[in-house]
């Protein structure tokens, strides 16, 4: 009795631990080596005009910067430090999460604590080695081609051309395999419900495969703003086309 009312008690004492309430969130951040008063400013989209604006602006002191507010559902948002030569995306969903912020890098800052947001994190770290191939050409050839372009020597630039569209071709059929692959074993990620919602865009792409997929999805996904888009547009695919004309009474369907 006395072990199972220590357990109880452990467990209570780390639920009253979070600092966020269901509804919430909490941006922690590091920004070692970054001087005291530089900005950072939570970007995200607004609803109704889908312009990107600004949630919410805060100053780093001593190597740390915090942001707390509500948020509805998951959705990609930004951090932008003052000075910095790009942003750093994150998912803003309910949970504790953690950013570190590589002033000499911005594109090696760190997300993670909550769900998505690791998520995200393997998915974009996968996909890079899907597209290592792709990233090497460029980097191996990118001044071989500079050159032609400017010697217009057109049989080495089509050479190149050709070369890199074969790469691309074969990193987008392996990169669309992932997508799928991911989205059959993820039903709970915010990042399967995007994969759908851009494969979707697709005219290749395989709708009554796609809308399984958005049927597998966990409730919570489904009820987001893009889930709700994206039931529409399944449901709008079905609708017979504007000038076909039904079938007559006993003609074979």
């Amino acid at each position: 009795m006395k072990k199972i009312l220590f357990v109880l008690t452990a467990s209570a004492a780390i639920i009253s631990c979070s600092k966020v309430k269901d509804g919430e969130y909490l941006i922690t951040g590091t920004a070692t080596g970054i001087e005291n008063g530089k900005t950072i400013i939570l970007q995200g989209a607004d609803p109704a005009t889908r312009m990107t604006v600004a949630l919410d602006t805060v100053k780093v002191e001593n190597g740390k910067f915090e942001i707390k507010g509500k948020v509805t559902e998951p959705a990609f948002h930004t951090l932008i430090l003052e000075g910095a030569n790009g942003p750093v995306p994150l998912i803003l969903e309910s949970g504790e999460i953690k950013v570190a912020i590589d002033k000499d890098s911005i594109q090696k800052s760190k997300v993670s604590g909550t769900y998505n947001n690791d998520e995200y994190v393997a998915f974009m770290d996968d996909m890079t080695k899907t597209q290592k191939t792709l990233i090497d050409f460029q980097k191996k050839n990118n001044q071989k081609m500079q050159q032609a372009q400017q010697a217009q020597d057109t049989a080495v630039v089509n050479s190149l051309m050709k070369q890199y569209m074969e790469i691309q071709k074969e990193v987008g059929e392996k990169s669309k395999k992932k997508f799928l692959t991911y989205a059959e074993t993820h039903p709970k990620s915010y990042i399967t419900l995007v994969l759908i919602q851009n494969l979707s865009n697709d005219p290749s792409s395989d709708l009554k495969k796609l809308e399984s997929l958005f049927n597998s999805l966990d409730e919570s996904l489904k009820n987001t703003a893009p889930g709700k888009e994206l039931k529409t547009r399944f449901g709008q695919a079905k609708l017979p086309s504007v000038g076909a004309t039904a079938p007559s009474v006993g003609s074979p369907k």
